[in-house]
């Protein structure tokens, strides 16, 4: 059975508005996942610390990483738990499992492009592959992509409300997450680890 991982860090929660409304798709898709809030009692002493979240991760398929954009980059808690992950980066326990990612702003910029690639960073370092949004700017065919971001789902917010079309784009991105396990556990998108 497919099973993704959904982990995000999120303080006026627009990020963990787009991370819920992909939980939400992938319950309609009837996919088993794994859904988990960064939270700052889990920092101890300058360390991310949580071992059944980090073991939870291992056996998922895919993760969505979110974590709103501050100062250009991910939030302090999330950065925490990206550099936990190191503690078994040299294993390369996460290699072939599927990465996205979600942020959000309250600039319209805001430098969000910048965090998504964070994500890309962090992913590529655990050897996984990464799944960015296959629709043009302001898709009206798809309704989604309202910033034009295609490495993933960006949100811009003044007011602790995520634009609807952001909502769609995180639903859209988590079904493509979900196809995208789908071709590689069926054998239409071959992994070769044996050269």
């Amino acid at each position: 059975m497919i099973k993704i991982g959904i982990v995000y860090f999120s303080n006026t929660d627009v990020t963990g508005k787009l991370a819920k409304a992909a939980c939400s798709e992938l319950v309609n898709q009837k996919v088993l996942f794994f859904f988990h809030q960064i939270l700052g009692a889990e920092i101890i002493e300058e360390r991310f610390i949580n071992k059944i979240l980090m073991d939870e991760l291992k056996t998922c398929d895919a993760i969505i990483f979110g974590s709103p954009t501050y100062m250009g980059n991910v939030a302090a808690q999330f950065k925490a738990f990206a550099d936990a992950t190191s503690d078994f980066w040299e294993t390369q326990d996460w290699s072939g499992k599927i990465a996205a990612g979600l942020t959000s702003g309250t600039g319209l910029n805001g430098d969000q492009a910048s965090t998504l690639q964070y994500f890309v960073t962090l992913a590529s370092q655990h050897g996984m592959i990464w799944v960015g949004l296959d629709a043009p700017f302001s898709n009206t065919v798809k309704d989604v992509n309202r910033l034009g971001c295609q490495l993933g789902v960006t949100s811009h917010s003044l007011d602790g409300s995520a634009h609807e079309t952001d909502i769609r784009s995180s639903k859209y991105l988590a079904h493509r997450v979900l196809t995208t396990v789908q071709k590689f556990k069926s054998g239409t998108y071959p992994i070769v680890s044996d050269l």
